[in-house]
């Protein structure tokens, strides 16, 4: 065989080589996002760790706020912190990064935040998706809906064993989904109180809930929790809303973070594809 021929054989062997090791390589976003994952209550920043790690891996830019008052802040924690300081946290970060054409994923609790967000610097924003978060109709607290023996029971709890700053975790990791024990060891070492002024402060909004903005409701069907029911009940009869389902508990991005990030990678490509 002449040399020529060798020499064509092995460069066709060496890119058939080289094209599988690609295709065995993690695929890389084609269109790189910006994530902004922001956590829900009696958390931090850091719960977000796993799935922030994984989009990383995939070239998105990712950041993890860490609210004031709570997790590595919890030192900052004072009857002024409210649902605005929380909205601050995030349009701060927003406006001193420079983030545009964000995907904004708020959990729990920070259903709320991210609404507030919106209302506020939707120019910064490409969609908003809602992890198995709380929804407020404009002008009510996160108190009004509940009965007045309750309000004044955790309001009681809070001045007794919170200093009157803010409520310890009312529920243990289990009922958030987290049933591993290392990970629910993990969790309960990091859950610091809430501050109270977030549970007293109405959302008020100047816009429609979402702003005009593409929202997204990823749904936990593993362990719900009763609290959430009205909100799920009310995204499931808005035709305005997209709707996911995770078979995961509450806290999706300590139990499943691999198949979360899988839905957050799909939910950005999609609507950088039809923006």
């Amino acid at each position: 065989m002449k040399r020529r021929h060798l020499l064509s054989g092995a460069a066709g062997i060496a890119g058939a080589g080289l094209a599988s090791a690609a295709l065995a390589q993690p695929a890389r976003a084609a269109q790189p996002s910006t994530f902004v994952l922001v956590h829900g209550a009696w958390h931090g920043g850091w719960c977000w760790s796993r799935v922030a790690a994984r989009l990383r891996e995939r070239g998105h830019a990712v950041y993890t706020p860490t609210l004031t008052g709570l997790g590595e802040r919890r030192h900052l924690i004072s009857p002024q912190i409210n649902l605005d300081t929380h909205v601050e946290d995030v349009v701060n970060l927003l406006q001193f990064e420079e983030l545009e054409r964000v995907v904004l994923v708020g959990h729990s609790y920070a259903g709320i935040v991210i609404s507030g967000v919106a209302d506020r610097v939707p120019q910064r924003l490409r969609q908003l998706v809602y992890l198995d978060a709380l929804l407020l109709e404009p002008g009510k607290s996160l108190f009004s809906d509940f009965p007045p023996a309750v309000v004044e029971q955790r309001l009681k709890a809070i001045r007794e064993t919170g200093g009157g700053v803010g409520a310890a975790a009312a529920l243990p990791p289990a009922a958030f989904g987290v049933k591993d024990p290392a990970d629910a060891a993990w969790v309960a070492r990091h859950l610091t109180p809430q501050p109270v002024g977030t549970y007293l402060q109405p959302l008020l909004l100047k816009a429609p809930l979402g702003n005009g903005l593409p929202k997204t409701y990823i749904e936990c069907t593993g362990d719900p929790i009763a609290t959430l029911e009205p909100t799920k009940a009310r995204v499931r009869a808005d035709a305005g809303w997209q709707l996911r389902t995770l078979a995961t508990g509450h806290d999706a991005m300590v139990t499943a973070p691999a198949a979360l990030t899988e839905l957050l990678t799909d939910l950005a490509a999609s609507a950088a594809s039809s923006s």
